[in-house]
């Protein structure tokens, strides 16, 4: 059973969210304010955190940003819900570190499939005739889910990781970025093609010498290859 922390100060709201979530099968969990939200999830990771932009104690961006610097919680996807809906705040939110970003008013029934969407995701493996992909100093680990670049290991969130194999698997082959939100988001994915740049920028980041190997290509999308 996939536990779920839910970091919400709206008490309704989150007992709410707990509600339909447990009718779906999951252990969900709340905490009321961002200091104590982010003690819970690295003192026993969760499986995924759906996590409040404001809240009181500690921001949601600061929590997020302090979930991808441990070590226990660098990879746990995380959900967030927000009442801002500007695209520089989902820009923001993605760039710290966040999975997806959900605005208020939301559908229960929309956020319950967009955790589905992010556990299965942080679940899957890549398919390959090999378990280890090799593409210049880049190595996919598909069975252990690591990724080193030069030998060293890698820490990417499942997002991360799920464009990376995503890319990887379809080496050399151009990918639209409509194509990648389809893919690596699922479920029909509602956002918008900003959300793909930004993981890139953040995957290239991460990647080091590797990055230069996810290439742009103007106006369409990207593609991972050997120069």
């Amino acid at each position: 059973m996939a536990r779920i922390l839910i970091i919400e100060d709206e008490r309704d709201l989150a007992e709410l969210i707990a509600f339909h979530l447990r009718q779906e099968g999951y252990d969900s969990t709340i905490s009321g304010d961002g200091r104590s939200g982010l003690a819970a999830a690295i003192a026993a990771p969760p499986d995924l955190v759906v996590l409040d932009l404001m809240l009181p104690l500690l921001l949601g961006t600061e929590v997020c940003r302090e979930l991808r610097r441990a070590p226990q919680t660098a990879a746990v996807p995380v959900l967030m819900l927000t009442a801002r809906g500007e695209e520089s705040d989902r820009v923001v939110g993605f760039e710290i570190g966040a999975d997806d970003y959900l605005t208020k008013p939301f559908s229960v029934r929309e956020l319950v499939l967009r955790i589905q969407a992010l556990l299965r995701r942080s679940a899957a493996t890549v398919t390959s005739a090999t378990r280890v992909l090799h593409i210049g100093n880049l190595a996919i680990d598909s069975e252990r889910h690591l990724v080193t670049v030069a030998g060293e290991a890698v820490a990417l969130t499942g997002t991360e990781y799920k464009l990376l194999s995503t890319l990887a698997e379809r080496r050399g082959r151009l990918q639209s970025r409509d194509t990648l939100l389809q893919d690596v988001w699922g479920y029909n994915y509602v956002g918008d093609t900003r959300t793909v740049d930004t993981h890139i920028t953040r995957l290239r980041t991460k990647l080091g010498t590797a990055g230069d190997l996810i290439q742009t290509v103007r106006g369409f999308g990207y593609k991972l290859e050997e120069r």
